[in-house]
């Protein structure tokens, strides 16, 4: 049986094992729904209030300011449509970036329909927002910027710190999208001005289908679900007890082990970048060389397609991507790829491969032997590579 190499991380990640123990009782033993009054109720009423806690200690947050949802794509919403509605009276213009997940872009594309005006920002060859351009983008009218901490396709950090100054500075509630980030960059939402902010378990480890969102005291928005009178009135619904249980396990795991973690991962991750720009002629690394998340290499083929070489790799026991997985059946090149400057024919030939600590250095020898092989394949097939090479000779 061919080795499974596992390099789609940004999609999924392992639920760890002790995380999984941890959720068990919650599903057989205690059982009970924590809104129920009878002392049966009680445990499950404990271990939310104890992953709260948790998580709200991971951001330098208060418990009040953690709200459990299902996941970023409902925090970005929540955090988004919830803004708009509470300071509609006060103005109807909200800030983003071209390179938002979708999530954050179809939302606002929605808000658009609304009669709001949404403001998409330019990044450089990189993905960094440029924050001149947005200073010049804020409005008497602005209400909300929302821009991701680090970016799920290319793995670039965005300058928060500076974000959030400026939003502070100009009186603007400041949501980012840390769902890549959160536990594997340190975060404090006060040094960084965040006044919401989207997480998700199962990108570090966690249960899929929960996630919390960060809604610092003070901010005014309203609920996103209506229903029961469940997270402080603000999100109703039973609390998915188990998954809750599961994050806050997660989030503890990941705390503690971050550090160690990111420095395997970026030396890892150096290695496969390192020998893949050496080994393999017309190629680039997208997003920034240093300045991303430490598991991201995301690389453009020129004269290839991307969908052929996952398919390829998956032949080899190897998966990857080639971008977003939430997009995954759309034929487009990445709106991330052309936002950063990358013409079509280039971004269509895209490979991100997102790392975890349990990668190896012999793993990624072989995965870096396999890209060249199936590369070379692919444009031998390719009359535009045959059409290149005729002109210009090999590289």
């Amino acid at each position: 049986m061919k080795q499974l190499i596992y390099l789609d991380n940004a999609a999924t990640t392992k639920t760890r094992p002790e995380v999984v123990q941890a959720m068990l009782p919650y599903f057989t033993e205690h059982y009970g729904n924590p809104s129920s009054v009878y002392e049966f109720s009680t445990p499950c009423k404990k271990a939310i209030a104890q992953a709260r806690e948790t998580i709200a200690k991971s951001i330098g947050a208060k418990t009040n300011e953690i709200y459990f949802t299902v996941g970023g794509t409902e925090s970005d919403n929540w955090a988004i449509k919830a803004t708009a509605e509470a300071y509609k009276d006060k103005g109807r213009h909200i800030i983003t970036s071209k390179i938002e997940h979708h999530a954050v872009l179809h939302t606002c594309e929605y808000l658009e329909k609304q009669g709001y005006e949404v403001t998409y920002l330019d990044v450089d060859e990189f993905g960094v927002v440029k924050l001149d351009e947005l200073k010049k983008a804020i409005r008497p009218d602005t209400i909300l910027i929302s821009i991701m901490f680090a970016n799920n396709e290319i793995g670039t950090i965005e300058p928060i710190r500076e974000i959030g100054q400026i939003a502070r500075e100009h009186g603007i509630l400041f949501h980012t999208d840390a769902v890549q980030a959160y536990a594997h960059v340190p975060i404090n939402v006060d040094e960084l001005h965040i006044d919401m902010l989207s997480a998700s378990g199962h990108k570090l480890n966690g249960p899929k289908g929960v996630g919390f969102l960060y809604i610092r005291s003070g901010v005014k928005i309203r609920s996103f679900m209506h229903g029961g009178a469940q997270e402080r009135k603000r999100r109703g619904g039973t609390e998915n007890v188990p998954g809750i249980v599961g994050l806050g396990k997660a989030v503890e795991m990941a705390m503690a082990d971050m550090d160690e973690r990111a420095a395997k991962e970026t030396e890892l991750r150096d290695y496969l970048i390192d020998r893949v720009l050496a080994e393999v002629p017309y190629a680039r690394l997208n997003g920034h060389r240093t300045n991303r998340l430490s598991n991201n290499a995301n690389f453009a083929f020129q004269f290839i397609e991307g969908e052929s070489m996952l398919i390829m790799l998956d032949m080899e026991g190897i998966c990857g991507s080639s971008g977003s997985a939430c997009t995954s059946g759309s034929l487009d090149p990445s709106h991330v790829l052309l936002a950063i400057g990358l013409p079509h024919e280039i971004a269509h030939g895209s490979l991100r491969l997102t790392l975890s600590e349990e990668n190896t250095k012999e793993q990624m020898d072989f995965v870096v032997e396999k890209i060249k092989a199936i590369v070379q394949r692919l444009r031998n097939m390719s009359p535009l590579y045959e059409d290149f090479i005729r002109k210009n000779g090999r590289k």
